[in-house]
């Protein structure tokens, strides 16, 4: 009776069936059973095995909620309170980090401004054009950035800074990302439209540029060059947009001035991943130039500053550019080449990114000397 009973006992514990005992003979017997070892053993082994089962299953819920939340990738700043499908995107086209479209677009307005300043043009339509060039900067550095992770998509992936790329870590895929520079250049070519023809074909002949810088890295030592060519088209651009045809004396000097200076705070980004660079196989003036990039950087900046002058001199700029635009950026890029870290990350970025400054030191000058001229006509 006490083996049947015990057995009964294991059943309910194991299948956890409610089990009533109703002869109160039986019910006696029960109780001097349960304060014999095998039983205590049974009700131990059913309590541990209960708690155990429940302390896995919420165990698997945090996992699960844990495996969950780190499916997202986190990029850093305010672009993770994105929704989860349009954070991705806004991370390819770096809105978080404008200082690309800044770089794209302050040769624009140098090149506007500076038509202005010699040119009988209204200054509200000089004022549009500003305007309408940011929006065609946000657009065309997304697209250019796009592309860019298009064609690295498998270098990317292999860099410490680059892997949460959206293409290399396949948050974004190929035909989402092509169809995502279609829609940025379509807001390009909104501004397009506004162009006189003329100026169409100088925009329409920089767009290979915009494409062929990614492969530039993998057959030449030089890609800066080529990023340079097509970000200082805007000096171009801008100027053209203004008078309907480019004026080479004052053009090309700005054009020439600016891809220095795209040599030189490109070379300096350039320093952030130089060792990824050499384990992938990608080139970069950074590896060109290595232990002597402080005596070629400072040939770029002073080509910068002379041939900006020079384009000053041939448009006939006055005392406010010579003083802010030509000394005051003379003075900016002294102190980033004085204080760069070549080996520090965090330096090579913080100098890069304060060429945004130099951008906005000429175009004061510029603007300032327009408003002087304005003031000595009056």
């Amino acid at each position: 009776m006490r083996l049947s009973l015990a057995v009964r006992l294991t059943k309910t514990a194991l299948y956890q069936k409610p089990f009533v005992l109703r002869n109160p003979a039986v019910l006696k017997q029960t109780t001097r059973i349960a304060q014999k070892p095998i039983a205590n053993y049974i009700q131990r082994q059913w309590v541990q095995s209960t708690s155990t089962q429940s302390t896995a299953a919420t165990a698997g819920l945090v996992n699960d909620d844990d495996n969950s939340k780190s499916k997202r990738i986190v990029y850093g700043g305010w672009i993770d309170r994105l929704p989860e499908k349009i954070a991705p995107y806004a991370f390819l086209a770096r809105i978080d980090k404008p200082i690309g479209t800044w770089l794209l677009y302050w040769p624009c307005a140098w090149g506007i401004t500076m038509a202005t300043y010699s040119n009988d043009v209204s200054p509200w339509s000089a004022a549009f054009m500003l305007g309408a060039m940011g929006f065609g900067a946000v657009c065309m550095r997304g697209a250019g950035c796009t592309i860019n992770d298009l064609w690295d998509r498998d270098v990317d992936n292999k860099v410490e800074r680059t892997k949460i790329r959206p293409v290399a870590a396949g948050t974004v895929s190929v035909p989402q990302a092509i169809g995502f520079t279609g829609l940025q250049l379509l807001g390009g070519l909104a501004v397009f439209l506004q162009l006189n023809h003329y100026t169409m074909l100088v925009s329409a002949s920089t767009l290979s540029l915009v494409v062929a810088y990614p492969l530039m890295k993998r057959i030449t030592y030089w890609p800066q060059f080529v990023l340079g060519m097509a970000f200082n088209s805007g000096a171009l651009i801008g100027w053209s947009s203004m008078t309907g045809a480019i004026n080479p004396y004052v053009c090309i000097p700005l054009y020439v001035g600016g891809i220095a200076w795209t040599l030189t705070y490109d070379t300096i980004y350039a320093h952030q991943d130089k060792k990824d660079d050499v384990k992938v196989g990608v080139k970069s003036t950074a590896l060109r130039f290595a232990d002597k990039t402080p005596q070629w950087l400072t040939g770029f900046s002073s080509a910068f500053v002379g041939l900006t002058a020079l384009a000053g001199y041939m448009n006939g700029q006055g005392l406010p550019f010579y003083l802010i635009s030509v000394g005051g950026a003379a003075a900016h890029l002294a102190w980033q080449l004085k204080t760069v870290n070549y080996d520090d990350t965090k330096s090579c970025w913080d100098r890069f990114r304060s060429n945004h400054q130099v951008g906005a030191i000429v175009w004061s000058g510029l603007l300032a000397d327009c408003a002087y001229a304005a003031t000595l006509a009056a």
